[in-house]
């Protein structure tokens, strides 16, 4: 039975992280979904999961860049797939095999592009709103922009054009928020980040 759990412990991480499909998949919803099996694998302690997620983060190729919204301040740290597999080794630690599997996982390479999405880390207080003015995505192409809190705090996303139109939204109860959109043509965008919450947060913004 415990051979059984292994392999499908493989055949889950092989399908999550290796499948042709999922370069289909947007970087930032790629992200996105990386920190929901991240966190479920953290609530299940379940190693298995948390490698998958750290295997998915590591195939999307982030750059920092120095943005900082019209109020706020930057603060915090990004969530990288080497933090993600040091706590999969920390709910493997009891069991040889599951460890090599991530062992082999971190020593595999990786084909990525040389530049990629680009984020920032900002901090937001209580009851906030932390906006981004002028961000210019192209016409006719996919844009996307992802928010991930680094704790429990409720993040909500609010992206207009440059006639204050709302374009997209993400208000959900969590500490993600996910927006994705074609523009009709290339211009900028504000991006508005609201905390909902009573703490303050820590957080990621990535555009593509």
């Amino acid at each position: 039975m415990r051979l059984i759990s292994f392999l499908c412990s493989i055949l889950f991480v092989t399908s999550v992280t290796a499948t042709p499909a999922l370069a289909e998949v947007p970087p930032l919803a790629q992200a996105r979904t990386s920190k929901l099996l991240y966190d479920l694998g953290l609530e299940r302690r379940d190693p298995v999961l948390v490698l998958a997620a750290a295997s998915l983060r590591r195939s999307i190729v982030l750059e920092q860049i120095q943005r900082v919204p019209t109020e706020g301040e930057a603060g915090g740290a990004l969530l990288t797939w080497e933090v993600m597999m040091d706590a999969a080794r920390d709910l493997a630690s009891a069991d040889p095999a599951m460890l090599g599997v991530i062992e082999d996982v971190a020593a595999a390479t990786t084909k990525g592009v040389t530049s990629g999405p680009v984020y920032n880390i900002g901090k937001i207080g209580p009851k906030k709103n932390d906006l981004y003015k002028r961000v210019p995505f192209d016409g006719r192409a996919y844009a996307e922009v992802y928010v991930e809190g680094k704790g429990p705090e409720n993040l909500d996303l609010y992206v207009r054009d440059a006639k204050g139109r709302l374009v997209c939204t993400d208000t959900d109860a969590s500490a993600i928020a996910y927006c994705g959109w074609t523009p009709r043509e290339t211009g900028n965008f504000s991006i508005d980040v609201v905390n909902t919450s009573g703490t303050t947060s820590s957080y990621t913004l990535i555009t593509n």
